[in-house]
């Protein structure tokens, strides 16, 4: 077995693509949040190991993958996905992604639901414009410059050390800034700057997310889906949870108290219980297309039955 430690790599389109690999048996994607990278997923990786043949990538502009002048789409990244696993051999998966993760895997499931056998969303984007304004800032003109000033070397102890004082104080909004502290680290990266910038353009702007799975979230009825979240996520608001559960109402939800944005990180013995016990429970969705068609079809009234609504309700 590798080493949790060791990161391999394989080049696609042109582009180094670091990535984690542990365990044998069915395939577990596991997709890390906008700023992080792999490691942040080690907590986990041995217990799942044991039951599942565990990947886990730094998306192209994270970690130690290159960080191009490149697109950072959900798109382009659920196609980068699906080229990974088809190098590594790997036909279907159970994708599970965490924060901007969990839109990849909305999406990965989206474009390749012959490849997706389940889906699990981690205090997930996605699913309603509210999101922290450190991220909102993201979008402004001149951010990058500011970014950049404020991840400055005389500045970085200072900053990364506060940020980890302020998460032990116990209250919620100061929860997550132990993570927040290396994510502030890595942005100190101009080239990671860069993607995190062309990442946040692709799905919000400063008033919040405007990509959205909930118009086609009525097609989870031909996927199991798992959704975990922290009930004191400061970052996205545990309310999503909720829409995830209106709108998929098939979907298994939880949500973990005394925890924040990073539950696979605050309670990972709960989180990895969780995800065995679901893959466990479920059988992997069968892609038929006459199904994913006839559903499609009815589109807008599937909608409407997903919501418990009728056309008549709706006017």
């Amino acid at each position: 077995m590798t080493s949790r430690d060791e990161l391999q790599y394989v080049v696609l389109h042109g582009y180094r693509r670091a990535y984690r690999k542990m365990g044998s048996g069915p395939a577990l994607l596991l997709l890390h949040g906008l700023g992080c990278d792999s490691s942040t997923w080690l907590a986990v990786m041995p217990t799942l190991a044991k039951h599942y043949t565990v990947i886990a990538p730094d998306l192209l502009g994270h970690g130690e993958s290159d960080k191009p002048n490149a697109d950072y789409s959900l798109g382009a990244y659920a196609n980068g996905m699906r080229d990974l696993l088809t190098i590594l051999d790997i036909d279907t998966v159970t994708v599970l992604g965490h924060s901007l993760g969990g839109g990849i895997a909305m999406q990965f499931a989206y474009q390749f639901p012959e490849r997706t056998e389940r889906v699990a969303l981690v205090s997930t984007g996605g699913l309603g414009p509210e999101v922290t304004p450190l991220i909102r800032l993201l979008t402004i003109p001149g951010s990058g410059f500011v970014l950049g000033a404020a991840t400055s070397r005389p500045l970085r102890p200072i900053v990364s050390g506060g940020l980890r004082a302020l998460s032990k104080i116990g209250l919620p909004l100061t929860h997550d800034l132990g993570e927040v502290s290396q994510i502030y680290q890595n942005l100190a990266d101009p080239d990671m700057r860069r993607a995190v910038q062309r990442v946040t353009s692709h799905v919000l702007n400063w008033r919040g997310q405007y990509v959205t799975m909930t118009d086609r979230a009525y097609l989870a009825r031909l996927m199991p889906m798992l959704v975990i979240w922290g009930k004191q996520d400061a970052v996205i608001p545990v309310s999503h949870a909720g829409t995830a559960r209106a709108y998929a109402p098939k979907a298994e939800v939880h949500v973990l108290d005394k925890t924040g944005h990073f539950p696979h990180k605050d309670h990972p013995e709960e989180f990895c219980r969780l995800v065995i016990e679901f893959i466990s429970a479920t059988e992997p969705a069968q892609y038929h297309r006459g199904k994913w068609r006839a559903l499609l079809r009815r589109g807008d009234q599937a909608v409407l039955e997903t919501v418990g609504e009728s056309p008549a309700e709706t006017g």
